[in-house]
């Protein structure tokens, strides 16, 4: 255990200087910073995934069994993500995004109970991990889809508005970030569509079902019509912008509540206390 805290508290501290570096690149003006940042972001995504393959050493399972695991877990997929559409859009200003939204997790990740939970031998399948990356870097694209509705909306006002702060010069264009919004969605849809997918072929190995209206598998169902219905909209109403930013954000705001209201509030067979053995 000493090992893995280490390699989680080290995780943590560089996903917040590489949080200090991007903001410091937007609201100072300094493009060095941003590079900085994203060599930073770089070097806790490997620390990161050290971190897990220690906690699977020890567990023997997929690193998403507890509150503790599950908000790690997502954060890594956050920040490894935004690494690859850092890539191909080079948006460093999303960094000042997603490094704190990395960092928050990680601190209630951290405040969070790290029991090590062994799995129910009855949910032990090659489907769970199969599931489980499927959904959570869906969920990171979905993240990112919200932070670029947010800029959009931002610069959108003080566009009618015609009331221009330091952050309007810093953010792209309204055509990169509706892009940028578009690509998100176009790669979480198919990851959620084949995290559900996966989802009930290992619920039918493990309960006998593929689906049980289980309240994890309904608001994950209602999500998902959510952003089937913004990526119809784009596609064959063209829903552009405005709209499609907002229902980035609300599409998001349902996510969240199914990634951690439902295990947390509501009883099922998803709640990290089902996943414990029996």
């Amino acid at each position: 255990m000493g090992t893995m805290n280490l390699l989680f508290n080290l995780t943590t501290l560089i996903y917040l200087l590489a949080s200090i570096c991007y903001l410091l690149a937007m609201l100072g003006k300094r493009p060095q910073a941003a590079r900085t940042g994203r060599w930073v972001l770089l070097a806790g995504v490997v620390l990161h995934a050290a971190c897990f393959a220690v906690r699977h050493s020890t567990t023997g399972g997929a690193p998403v069994t507890s509150l503790h695991e599950s908000l790690s877990f997502f954060a890594w997929c956050l920040v490894l993500l935004f690494l690859l559409f850092d890539l191909r859009f080079r948006l460093s200003v999303m960094g000042a995004f997603a490094g704190p939204l990395a960092f928050l997790l990680m601190l209630g990740s951290a405040v969070s109970p790290d029991v090590v939970v062994q799995l129910n031998p009855m949910l032990r399948s090659w489907l769970f991990p199969v599931h489980i990356v499927f959904a959570f870097f869906g969920n990171a694209a979905f993240a990112l889809a919200f932070g670029a509705g947010v800029m959009y909306l931002v610069q959108d006002r003080m566009l009618k508005s015609k009331r221009f702060t330091r952050i309007y010069q810093l953010l792209p264009s309204l055509g990169t970030l509706d892009k940028v919004n578009y690509t998100c969605l176009s790669v979480g849809f198919p990851l959620m569509t084949l995290g559900i997918i996966s989802g009930a072929f290992w619920a039918n190995t493990a309960w006998g079902a593929y689906w049980s209206w289980d309240p994890k598998e309904t608001w994950a169902l209602i999500t998902w019509f959510l952003y089937a219905a913004l990526l119809h909209g784009r596609l064959t109403i063209g829903w552009r912008g405005r709209k499609a930013a907002i229902f980035s954000i609300i599409g998001f705001l349902f996510l969240l509540f199914t990634f951690l209201g439902v295990n947390l509030l509501l009883d099922g067979q998803h709640t990290f206390e089902a996943f414990a053995q029996l």
